[in-house]
């Protein structure tokens, strides 16, 4: 079964952190990424840059119109994920709490089975 473990970031609290929380951040990231690898877990994991640096794409009247920035005034955004294949869901939340997002008041990390992608999917 394949899950996406999707981290919610708020700049604020990111902000908020000493260099030492942000450093342990990034070691809990590489041990995370080193496990799933490990396990064979992993089917890709990406970070993304700050919603500041979105495009915001809609078409009107069939033309394209498009904003800077993100697409909701929001205190959190996708910030990155991982995409697994693992056993059930209980296995895909057991790797969300080993996200070090986590375990930080005002961070959010969330799971979502894939519905859909292309070509069959197992399980």
């Amino acid at each position: 079964m394949q899950f996406l473990i999707s981290m919610h970031i708020n700049p604020a609290v990111l902000d908020a952190l000493t260099d030492e929380e942000k450093e342990a951040i990034g070691t809990g990231h590489a041990a995370l990424l080193a496990a799933v690898k490990e396990s064979g877990e992993l089917i890709t994991t990406q970070a993304l840059v700050d919603p500041s640096q979105a495009a915001v794409v809609r078409v009107r009247d069939g033309q394209p119109v498009v904003t800077d920035g993100p697409f909701l005034e929001a205190k959190e955004f996708l910030g990155g994920f991982y995409l697994v294949d693992c056993e059930n869901k209980e296995r895909a939340i057991e790797l969300a709490a080993m996200v070090p997002d986590a375990a930080i008041e005002g961070l959010g990390v969330e799971v979502r089975q894939v519905m859909f992608a292309d070509g069959p999917l197992e399980g």
